[in-house]
């Protein structure tokens, strides 16, 4: 019963849910709100830089460049990921940690092939791949060469995604001067107007405005976001394949748990110690040594 209850949570560890990106959000707003406020101080209008003209030459042409650049699946992908990009998971390595050790416990005391029944209930992919290979008998060298492959393969997803962003972040300020060169076009058509040419000048540039704003508030931070989620992510399947070889390689539970906590940026926190118990009132006289006979 004891064994029972303790693979329990083993086999299937806790998820940990999203949450908003506090950095993401804030940085946006820090952003918009340091530009749209530095126009208002300059006696500017929020309506001086609201052209939806200028947005739809920005974003269509921005965008229509991305999909002759990349494969259209790729981009798809990428707009399915960017609720990595505005939410955020913690990294699920003192969870993972602690599977992993309780999973050495039972294979040090049973035997590896004790796992193998818990190994297909394990939610997370890479884990159950690992274990599963282990249970199996594979060769370490093997199945690391093999976990190692699936690693370089999802770094490289991750790539491909980023890759989208920064290609947007790259073409977006030239469609944004090509918007403004179209605007100019427009007002020289009326030099006979002086007030309208001014007027038409200031409306061109918005077009700017939006390829360099989106460009560097949105598109490359996205890109730069999506490669530290990557990053994350493979540091937390290379301890899950460091923890699972040692399984393999029958070390102890404690050796395996401190070479976890290495990669661990967030360790539990370690639990205070109690405080010195104050002395009781009118104690004092008590604490101190009896004087000599």
């Amino acid at each position: 019963m004891a064994q029972s209850e303790t693979a329990k949570p083993a086999a299937k560890p806790k998820k940990s849910g999203g949450k908003p990106d506090i950095a993401t959000l804030a940085g946006i707003a820090l952003a918009l709100g340091g530009i749209l406020g530095g126009l208002i101080l300059e006696k500017g209008q929020l309506s001086d830089v609201m052209q939806f003209t200028a947005a739809m030459i920005v974003l269509g042409g921005t965008f229509g460049a991305v999909l002759v650049t990349t494969p259209l699946p790729v981009v798809l992908r990428a707009f399915k990921g960017l609720g990595q990009v505005f939410f955020e998971r913690s990294s699920g390595m003192s969870n993972t940690i602690e599977t992993l050790i309780q999973f050495a416990t039972k294979a040090r005391k049973n035997g590896i092939v004790s796992l193998e029944s818990e190994a297909a209930g394990v939610d997370d992919p890479f884990l159950r791949k690992a274990l599963g290979l282990a249970v199996d008998g594979t060769d370490l060298q093997e199945m690391r060469k093999m976990m190692e492959t699936d690693i370089v393969l999802a770094e490289q997803g991750f790539e491909a995604e980023a890759k989208v962003w920064e290609t947007a972040g790259g073409y977006a300020p030239t469609i944004g001067i090509i918007g403004a060169v179209m605007g100019l076009i427009q007002v020289m058509k009326h030099l006979e107007d002086i007030k309208e040419v001014g007027h038409g000048i200031a409306v061109a540039f918005v077009a700017t405005v939006y390829g360099v704003g989106l460009s560097n508030i949105l598109f490359l931070p996205m890109a730069n976001k999506l490669k530290a989620r990557m990053r994350a992510a493979s540091l937390l399947k290379e301890m899950t394949l460091e923890g699972v070889i040692g399984i393999v390689e029958g070390l102890n539970p404690t050796l395996i748990r401190l070479k976890l906590t290495l990669y661990d940026d967030q360790p539990k926190s370690k639990a205070k110690e109690p405080k010195a118990a104050k002395p009781a009132k009118g104690g004092g006289a008590a604490a101190k040594p009896a004087p000599a006979a």
